[in-house]
């Protein structure tokens, strides 16, 4: 059976830096960093005062009281960037066949933030166990995508990858797989997270896993760079519509995209820590190649995970030489955690969306920060450092990795 072509006809995006596409994309080619002291809690006594948070954004403007209320942050920040979307991809809803039409999602912690309040809450009391009836529901990893159809009435595939960071790429690659099977006609996917609270800055602290630069918040994420000591805590979300391509085709539909293929590996090292020779991740790109039945010298970027670890970084150019070998140097590589922070799970979305918009403006994003000189990266890497750089790309990739070794890379193709 000949393979479906998927196109990407959506997207939506709610980011430090931007919280819509437009302005996202401006904050992008702006060089801009999100990262601020925390304002959602007190940081007195962390060890890490500052994160990507969401600037100016008001969920009032998209869901009333009642719906908040029900919702987790990471589920309300889900329903706006679908929100805008669906917009963005001009689909009518009284036309398109909803029983073909899923929503496949991606989250690594899920609703942490209601979890963490009412078991504080439960603490503070008598011991009874006055529990919110909304507590499961609203912190449930699967949630969202569960409220997206409902609100739309999408009853086709519905359910939620969970693979840490790697969570919405995951999503992405299924959403792919289920199209080109013809089990569907249109997706929507992507990710959501709100980790910045007391437990999500509290346990990644305690793991040493984020920058403590807390002089200088902005210049925290900085990929590449020798100094970097641990990565960002960022929030938001990224959907994208994914679309047969005859379906997009017949509706007039405008096409940003097209989906080649996804890949998917294990590091099999360690819970945390990559792979120093970066072998997963030399699997999971190759993989991605063969599924997307492209050659080496076709790609032109690559967003990398890069999220500013001293281990992370060396491991995945590492890898990105050794499958490429001298095409890496004439690959524009960079690195997008560097303005928006770690989205965890919500990352390989709004990472994916980067790559197509960099494809469309025919301008790729800088990795901000970059001062110091690593002496273990090859210095011929284009690493498209502190400026944007003009560039008419036909092929973009984005990897994305998570705890646990789970590796997923996603390939897609400039649309003409």
């Amino acid at each position: 059976m000949a393979l479906k072509r998927v196109v990407v006809t959506g997207l939506g995006a709610l980011t430090p830096i931007g919280n819509n596409l437009d302005d996202f994309w401006t904050g992008l080619i702006e060089g801009k960093s999100g990262a601020a002291p925390i304002t959602y809690f007190n940081t007195e006594k962390f060890k890490t005062k500052f994160a990507c948070e969401l600037k100016d954004f008001d969920v009032s403007l998209h869901l009333d009281r009642k719906q908040q209320r029900k919702m987790d942050r990471f589920t309300q920040y889900g329903m706006v960037s679908t929100e805008e979307a669906i917009k963005h991809s001009r689909l009518d809803l009284e036309k398109i066949d909803k029983l073909r039409v899923g929503v496949i999602w991606g989250s690594g912690i899920g609703g942490i933030e209601t979890f963490q309040n009412q078991m504080l809450d439960h603490a503070s009391g008598d011991g009874t166990p006055r529990f919110n009836p909304f507590f499961i529901p609203k912190m449930i990893a699967d949630i969202t995508p569960g409220y997206i159809s409902m609100n739309y009435g999408f009853m086709g595939p519905n359910y939620t990858t969970v693979s840490a960071c790697a969570s919405s790429a995951n999503a992405m690659v299924d959403s792919l797989n289920y199209i080109r099977l013809g089990y569907c006609d249109v997706i929507v996917t992507g990710g959501s997270e709100a980790g910045v609270n007391i437990a999500g800055m509290a346990g990644f602290n305690a793991m040493h896993a984020l920058s403590t630069r807390n002089d200088s918040p902005q210049s925290a994420s900085r990929p590449f760079d020798s100094t970097r000591d641990g990565f960002v805590l960022g929030e938001g979300a990224g959907t994208l519509i994914l679309e047969e391509y005859e379906h997009a085709k017949a509706r007039g539909a405008k096409i940003y995209a097209e989906f080649l293929g996804g890949g998917l590996s294990s590091d099999a090292h360690h819970i945390t820590a990559p792979h120093p020779e970066g072998n997963g991740v030399k699997a999971v790109i190759k993989n991605c190649l063969n599924d997307s039945n492209i050659k080496l010298d076709e790609i032109d970027l690559i967003n990398t995970h890069g999220t500013s670890t001293p281990l992370g970084d060396i491991a995945e150019l590492k890898a990105i030489n050794e499958v490429f070998g001298k095409h890496a140097e004439k690959i524009n590589i960079n690195s997008t955690k560097s303005m928006t922070g770690h989205l965890l799970g919500a990352a390989g979305a709004v990472e994916a969306i980067s790559i197509i918009l960099s494809l469309n403006h025919g301008v790729v994003p800088p990795t901000i920060n970059h001062k110091n000189i690593d002496e273990n990266i090859n210095p011929k890497l284009n690493l498209t450092l502190n400026k944007p750089q003009k560039r008419d790309s036909k092929i973009g990739m984005s990897n994305t990795f998570g705890f646990g070794g789970h590796n997923a890379c996603v390939l897609f193709k400039k649309w003409d």
